[in-house]
């Protein structure tokens, strides 16, 4: 089996530092295919202390403020725009790069992993699916008003043993007038005990240790206490470190990066073999070679290790086709820059 029996997986909420870059980049992308649907775009972001960077290439018709649209992300998320330093260096994309890409080649060379379990309805492991929803929970309970207190930077962390849940550990910024007792005491009533409790698969047991803000009292978060860099969070994006990963991010980058469109064609590609019943768990592993379309490798086992990679030949892996299969060239990627890419209502699911 690929899901462990006992494993710890994290997930961040989205005014985590590497979370805040992610959003940006992403929503740089989504202007750019708003504006010009065929933009290739590679855009990363690097904050600390009162410092963003963007840079990157573009290929585009499009006209982006990228510190405009960085500071309304910001803003957004629940921070002080206002106090950041922007630095621009987007430049023109390397016509060298561009030339395979022309003729419908993969963007770059590298491996690229799909997972699907049949654990969750959301084809993930039940820990990962967890950590989001808690990860997802501090956000809800921040803009919804019940927890005022609550700020924007935060992670949780679960372990699962033996299909239980073991331990649940949350860290959150927060307000400094706050008590630590009352943050403790209220994400354990309103965040961990409703989150686990309501529809999880997984009840808390009387056994489950719960850890909130171990240690202590959390006033400084996003980038007033940590830096940033896009592409950093790349196993809470995909899943949890439970399979192996090519090392491509996701954020900010078009679907000819084969780092991004072909793991979400193998995601796509393990969660319909699992859900029509050809594995319970199932790993897509495909590569490329830069500037040539098809790819030098599919392989495809199920939870055995079966070998079910005959049935790659249902599936086009080319980059022009994943493209068009999935929609891959509307803007659509921002929602996918927090809690994971994977298990949402996006065409790779």
């Amino acid at each position: 089996m690929y899901t462990p029996t006992t494993y710890t997986v994290e997930s961040v909420t989205s005014g985590h530092p590497d979370k805040v870059c992610d959003q940006i980049s992403d929503a740089v992308l989504d202007e750019c295919l708003r504006q010009d649907p065929l933009s290739r775009v590679a855009v990363e972001c690097f904050g600390s202390h009162g410092l963003l960077v963007i840079g990157g290439e573009v290929t585009t018709s499009a006209h982006v403020d990228f510190a405009g649209v960085a500071r309304q992300v910001v803003s957004e998320i629940g921070y002080d725009a206002d106090r950041l330093e922007m630095l621009d260096r987007v430049v023109q994309q390397s016509p060298e790069i561009a030339r395979g890409v022309d003729t419908g080649g993969a963007g770059d060379q590298g491996i690229m992993y799909g997972y699907a379990t049949d654990e969750t309805p959301e084809f993930l492991p039940l820990g990962v699916v967890l950590a989001h929803r808690l990860a997802r929970g501090l956000e809800e309970l921040r803009r919804d008003g019940t927890l005022p207190w609550l700020r924007p930077d935060g992670k949780t962390q679960v372990t699962i043993r033996d299909g239980r849940v073991a331990t649940i550990l949350v860290s959150t910024q927060h307000d400094e007038h706050v008590s630590l007792d009352e943050v403790r005491n209220e994400i354990e009533t309103k965040l961990v005990r409703d989150t686990v409790s309501l529809g999880a698969g997984a009840p808390l047991t009387g056994e489950t240790h719960i850890i909130i803000n171990p240690a202590g009292a959390w006033t400084v978060g996003g980038f007033d206490a940590d830096t940033g860099l896009t592409g950093r969070k790349i196993m809470v994006d995909t899943y949890g470190g439970l399979i192996p990963h090519g090392g491509g991010c996701f954020s900010g980058k078009d679907a000819t990066k084969v780092d991004r469109s072909a793991a979400y064609m193998a995601r796509f590609v393990a969660r319909d073999l699992v859900s029509c019943g050809e594995a319970r768990q199932c790993l897509v592993s495909v590569a490329y070679a830069i500037g040539v379309a098809e790819p030098v490798m599919v392989a495809i086992r199920d939870e055995t290790g079966r070998d079910l990679s005959a049935l790659a030949t249902r599936y086009d892996f080319r980059p022009q086709a994943i493209i068009e299969r999935l929609g891959l060239r509307n803007p659509v990627f921002r929602q996918t820059a927090c809690y994971g890419h994977f298990g949402k209502d996006t065409a790779w699911g």
